[in-house]
């Protein structure tokens, strides 16, 4: 069977290692999952099961083609406008609150700059071996840190979101878990959540290390088990290893672009790069711990030098093999950000053919895509399910 044939009912059952152990996790028969919670979950856990429609269709940042991102407005309009999964990114705050950021550096998402008691806390630091000035979250309490008032990052892109400049405070991510709660409640079905450990590595040398109150957190939420509405993602392999051996939630490796190492690899001493992790055997190794890669799209789909799409890679087809799902980043709908293929017109902040490259990247047989506007990519979604 195709993966479009598999596709066709809208939902397709996602398997960690242990297939045949399954079916019993899934009817919620004893000595399978059970264990595995008990356990940790570690090792690619036979109880992991996703039930999600395909494709998936993730809430980047919330819905950050209209709101600034990681903020509870954002959230709330991914989740209204019907996608599967609403994504946080964490950082830690000076006194160990987990908030939700891309980045710990929150120069160009927050009104930090217009804080003269604040002027202070502009530094220069080296986060995974780049150097940043401005300010980080790392240097404020989570009081000091909640004076401050989201805003849009890109504004030269997305000049409407600036409306919103000033309306919601850095959520920490223990009220975007009761939030979730609540909404779920309401709606009567489970609000799924996908939460990426932000430079793991770098926190963990300041004494802030992520994973252990991300645990604390799920754990205290019920988020914590191999069926529970969570994913946990991470561009670094060992936080996600450090997560499997602490919680049972389902778990993806994100894979940035060909060539480049991992964080935690450059770290340690591990020569290895993206391109040995998209090997079968790199595959093989990731299953052992997780149930899924995160790869950047042209990991599925290489551009050539102008920008236009070139052959599919078997990336598709040998995660599958190895019994991974693929949850690629990121659509957006302005041309500056679609391959040369799609854009239409001269205005790189124009809209081009986002349905276009919504369904060719479809046809590669991804399980799902990270989009900034969820509500097109549903509408991709649905048409590519009817073809």
């Amino acid at each position: 069977m195709t993966e479009r044939a598999q596709a066709n009912p809208g939902r397709r059952t996602v398997l960690g290692a242990g297939a045949a152990v399954l079916g019993a996790a899934a009817l919620g028969l004893p000595g399978t999952a059970d264990a595995a919670e008990r356990s940790g979950g570690h090792g690619g856990d036979p109880g992991s099961r996703l039930d999600l429609p395909v494709p998936t269709v993730i809430g980047h940042r919330g819905t950050s083609g209209y709101r600034p991102e990681h903020t509870l407005g954002s959230y709330q309009l991914a989740l209204d406008m019907g996608a599967h999964i609403i994504e946080q990114d964490l950082v830690p705050t000076k006194d160990g609150h987990l908030v939700c950021r891309h980045e710990n550096d929150i120069t160009a998402t927050t009104d930090v700059s217009a804080h003269p008691e604040f002027a202070g806390r502009r530094t220069t630091k080296t986060v995974d071996g780049v150097s940043l000035t401005g300010w980080f979250t790392e240097d404020f309490t989570l009081a000091e840190l909640k004076t401050l008032r989201a805003k849009e990052r890109i504004p030269g892109n997305r000049q409407k979101n600036t409306l919103y400049d000033g309306r919601w405070e850095v959520p920490t991510f223990e009220e975007v878990l009761q939030w979730a709660d609540r909404e779920g409640r309401r709606r009567g079905k489970q609000i799924w959540l996908y939460v990426e450990t932000k430079h793991p590595t770098y926190f963990r040398g300041l004494g802030l290390g992520l994973e252990e109150p991300l645990a604390k957190l799920l754990r205290r939420y019920n988020r914590h088990r191999t069926q529970s509405p969570l994913i946990l993602q991470s561009f670094e392999p060992s936080s996600i290893q450090r997560l499997s051996k602490l919680v049972a939630s389902p778990r993806v490796v994100l894979l940035s672009g060909a060539g480049s190492r991992p964080w935690d690899f450059v770290a340690t001493g591990d020569p290895r790069t993206v391109d040995d992790l998209v090997t079968p055997a790199g595959l093989k190794w990731i299953a052992s711990f997780a149930q899924g890669i995160g790869p950047t799209l042209d990991l599925i789909i290489p551009k050539d030098a102008s920008g236009r799409l070139t052959t599919p890679t078997s990336l598709v087809q040998d995660a599958h093999e190895e019994g991974l799902i693929l949850h690629p980043y990121t659509m957006r709908n302005e041309n500056s950000f679609l391959p040369a293929d799609f854009r239409r017109g001269t205005d790189p902040n124009a809209y081009g053919d986002a349905f276009g490259a919504f369904r060719t990247y479809f046809a590669t047989g991804i399980d799902g895509i990270f989009s900034d506007n969820p509500d097109t990519a549903l509408l991709a979604a649905e048409d590519f399910t009817k073809s």
